[in-house]
């Protein structure tokens, strides 16, 4: 792990290092860059791997000012000096990985995103707004214990229970949700600032963007990837099997495959 200082503390990232095509990996919301732990040594193999701690998940400072995560990525990727890269993110990590390539198009190269449209999401199906409205109840009483339970669900999706998923994976969802939710407090102001007209801008972007979707995810994520991938001009999605929400997590041969055969057709056009 390394540390990037900024004006508002300092930045965690894991670096394979290497002269390989830079391949960022973003990880969801509440969890931090352990989620891609069955990714980096595959990928590491061809890429030079980068996976940061977003600003107040795991090991990465709070904000106390108003902030973007793209932006934050965008002054990562400058400090190292790697760009254009590839940037796969999954959840909050996709939406990031979008938004920058609006806000910060010569960074990148292609997004590949699981579970997520744009960074404005758009939550019509019963079982997330329950979902959400359960959260806000456990957040409410502070009942922490409860609200890591009901958010590690997303990691079933509306198809199964938490005991249909790999035990290791939602113990490790648990403790990554467990250390960045301690991080915070109720009465902390949002400093994040939104990242405005995306799905508008969408049809802008001119780099490939690839949805990697759990085929047992929600109803509204599969949406939101599914419409991104029609919007821009090089977009195209696929699913999963017997997965939802962490496809990586759960079938992680199955979805390195999809991202290193994604990334030789770049390859093979040359980009």
């Amino acid at each position: 792990m390394h540390s990037f200082a900024t004006e508002d503390g300092p930045l965690v990232y894991r670096d394979t290092g290497g002269t390989g095509r830079p391949l960022v990996l973003l990880h969801g919301g509440f969890v931090d860059h352990r989620m891609w732990e069955r990714q980096v040594p595959f990928l590491a193999r061809r890429f030079r791997v980068i996976a940061p701690d977003a600003r107040g998940h795991g090991g990465s400072a709070n904000a106390s000012r108003p902030f973007r995560h793209t932006d934050d990525l965008a002054a990562l990727l400058r400090h190292l000096d790697v760009g254009p890269a590839v940037l796969v993110g999954v959840s909050m990590g996709g939406a990031i990985a979008v938004d920058t390539a609006l806000e910060h198009p010569g960074l990148v190269r292609a997004v590949i995103v699981s579970g997520v449209g744009t960074s404005e999401p758009e939550f019509v199906d019963p079982w997330n707004t329950g979902l959400q409205e359960e959260q806000g109840r456990a957040l409410a009483a502070g009942d922490v214990p409860a609200w890591i339970n009901s958010f590690t669900r997303f990691a079933a999706g509306p198809h199964r229970t938490l005991d249909d998923v790999d035990q290791d994976v939602v113990r490790l969802l648990r403790d990554m949700e467990a250390r960045t939710i301690g991080k915070h407090t109720a009465a902390e102001p949002d400093w994040q600032v939104p990242v405005a007209d995306t799905w508008s801008r969408a049809a802008k972007i001119t780099v490939p963007v690839l949805a990697v979707n759990g085929a047992l995810d929600s109803d509204d994520h599969l949406a939101m990837a599914e419409r991104l991938a029609r919007i821009v001009p090089e977009g195209r999605a696929t699913s999963i099997e017997g997965t939802a929400h962490y496809p990586n997590m759960e079938r992680p041969e199955a979805f390195n495959s999809l991202v290193q055969e994604f990334v030789r057709t770049l390859d093979a056009d040359g980009r």
